[in-house]
């Protein structure tokens, strides 16, 4: 059986924001940040001028302003407007870098989704029988993950590939779900 993965735009986050990016260490003296990304879309969030919501524990949340982004080692490395120095972006190792839902354009192809747009959503089988609520969006090295949030029972783990989920209906509110035998027997914990 082939696997056509279906698009994610971005990682999922909480609530009406989205995490693009972790603050991973400071590169150089400059003030340059490695950051873990965690969008599909890292030309975009980090293109000059883009502005982010920043969040580190225990600190209020600020705003940072790209100034520059380039790749490096599977990483970005980032100048922020507000990160002047070396100093500064020691300060910054840890933080989550954000963006809020509303600032996001809506998919244009059909078959490409929010990550965020099917938290919540109802599973159900073809026939319409309930299997629980997609909990969250699992990017693994072998492709994206349904987590199906079952009253009573382990998380289902279903493959998002669209042989296994033919029907995402954001109106709604649900996937259906075909799953090939034995996936729904399986106790996964």
């Amino acid at each position: 059986m082939s696997s056509t993965p279906i698009t994610r735009t971005v990682a999922p986050g909480t609530g009406g924001e989205l995490l693009v990016g972790l603050v991973a260490k400071v590169h150089g003296l400059r003030g340059e940040l490695a950051v873990d990304v965690r969008t599909d879309s890292p030309e975009e969030r980090f293109a000059p001028g883009s502005v982010l919501v920043s969040r580190r524990t225990g600190r209020p949340d600020g705003t940072l302003t790209v100034e520059s982004a380039r790749p490096h080692s599977g990483r970005l490395l980032v100048r922020f407007v507000e990160v002047p120095d070396r100093t500064a972006a020691e300060e910054m190792r840890g933080a989550r870098l954000l963006i809020g839902v509303e600032s996001l354009a809506p998919a244009e192809d059909p078959e490409e989704f929010h990550a965020h747009q099917l938290e919540g959503l109802r599973a159900e089988l073809a026939d319409g029988e309930s299997l629980g609520t997609v909990r969250e969006i699992v990017h693994g090295p072998g492709g994206d993950l349904l987590v199906v949030a079952r009253e009573g029972r382990a998380d289902l783990l279903v493959p998002f590939v669209r042989e296994i989920v033919p029907t995402v209906d954001l109106d709604g509110g649900r996937v259906v779900l075909t799953p090939p035998e034995g996936l729904l027997d399986l106790d996964q914990n």
